[in-house]
């Protein structure tokens, strides 16, 4: 029986990244693996999961890891005892396929891992949900515009930014450690995935540019997101006879947009209404009267209710891979409104949204309207139709199972 062990920080399906570990290890097991999911267990405790599960380290060694990152920047160089305990598991598991998806999170030493994984013939597959494996600290610089992580990280003008260093600034050092560490990698063991084109092309300037990359999009549940009733949410949160503009983000802040949409709420129109998920208390605090803010949810078919109500979903993000929330609304038959960020436009057509310049917050609610004078319905079935046949979660992580045996067909 072929074994597949997958690597990321959480395992809950709270987040993109650990529902996406979770829904790919229970395909595997359909389809007759062994499934094992590695997560970092100071960060998660232990999660209800159909997959074995592995934790690393526990409070303390992340505690010791978070304290290395805020003093010294020195961010996936902790946890060397937790790490060097995982790899004997590793041993002892003997994987056919190592899928990591993200390495960043305060649990494993990276330099650690890739000298074990460089020498031990595995195949190693890497989902690129983020940037920070090829930079010297942060793990997204569009926003400002940073591109020194093409030639070499120094002086990084995000220090302060995840993961967070306080005092010190080894940007140079990291990029030149990570470097190391991952091109010590066999090109014909590892394979890495970006999940958008976007993300592709900028790896592609990256010091991997001489790996294979297979992109492969993220796929969600279009059973669970689809169009449904949504007369209930409507009435719970005193949406009557309003015209909804939805925004969702797990954390907001000035990169997802936050201040665009307090900046929009000023050009609304009376009978016009933003509603944000996700918000946190002391976020709301500072929201004009027509922002509705509701917390941030775990209840997915309310989530559902609230896209399927929407007349528009707006995503004014200014850096991003490959927007889960993109595919959630359209999946749920509200076309989206998005920057032309990374990406974000990749799941947008002329059936599923609009594109606007970064930074052109009436354009954003111009092409909401738009929506609205043409009529939802018009965009709904076409929205609906795409998803079905774009972001189907189970076409989407078959073609990793492919991916695996392709692998070890290989090797």
């Amino acid at each position: 029986m072929k074994k597949l062990l997958q690597i990321n920080p959480v395992l809950r399906t709270s987040t993109s990244t650990g529902r996406i570990m979770q829904e790919i290890g229970e395909l595997a097991l359909r389809n007759g693996w062994e499934s094992y999911i590695a997560y970092g267990k100071g960060r998660d405790g232990i999660k209800p999961c159909q997959s074995q599960i592995i934790p690393i380290g526990g409070k303390w060694s992340t505690l010791c890891h978070g304290v290395q990152t805020r003093l010294f920047d020195r961010h996936g160089l902790a946890s060397t005892q937790a790490t060097k305990k995982f790899v004997k598991q590793i041993e002892e598991i003997a994987p056919d396929i190592v899928h990591i998806h993200n390495i960043h999170g305060y649990f494993l030493n990276y330099k650690v891992l890739f000298n074990y994984l460089s020498k031990c013939g595995i195949p190693v597959v890497w989902t690129i949900h983020d940037c920070w494996l090829y930079t010297g600290h942060c793990y997204y610089y569009s926003y400002i515009g940073c591109d020194k992580w093409q030639t070499g990280c120094n002086r990084c003008p995000q220090r302060g930014k995840f993961p967070a260093s306080l005092f010190l600034d080894r940007s140079r050092q990291n990029y030149a450690d990570k470097k190391r560490a991952i091109t010590s990698m066999p090109k014909d063991k590892l394979i890495i995935v970006p999940v958008s084109n976007w993300i592709k092309s900028e790896m592609e300037k990256s010091f991997l540019k001489d790996y294979e990359f297979r992109v492969i999009h993220n796929g969600i549940n279009t059973e669970v997101f689809h169009v449904c009733n949504s007369q209930e949410v409507i009435a719970k949160y005193g949406l009557e006879g309003k015209h909804i503009l939805l925004g969702v983000a797990s954390i907001w802040n000035e990169e997802k947009g936050l201040n665009d949409f307090i900046q929009m709420s000023q050009l609304l129109n009376n009978d016009e209404v933003i509603v944000l998920v996700g918000i946190k208390p002391n976020e709301r605090k500072i929201l004009p009267h027509n922002i509705i803010g509701i917390g941030r949810t775990d209840n997915i078919h309310q989530l559902a209710e609230l896209y399927s109500a929407a007349d528009a979903f707006i995503n004014p993000t200014w850096q991003d891979n490959y927007p889960t929330v993109n595919m959630e609304a359209i999946a749920c038959g509200t076309p989206v409104v998005t920057y032309r960020t990374g990406g974000s436009v990749e799941t947008i057509t002329a059936d599923t949204g609009f594109i606007v310049e970064q930074g052109d917050i009436e354009g954003l609610l111009e092409a909401a309207r738009c929506i609205g004078k043409r009529e939802k319905a018009r965009y709904q079935s076409s929205c609906r139709a795409y998803a079905v046949e774009h972001f189907n979660k189970e076409e989407r992580y078959a073609d990793y199972l492919h991916l695996y045996d392709e692998l070890i067909a290989r090797n």
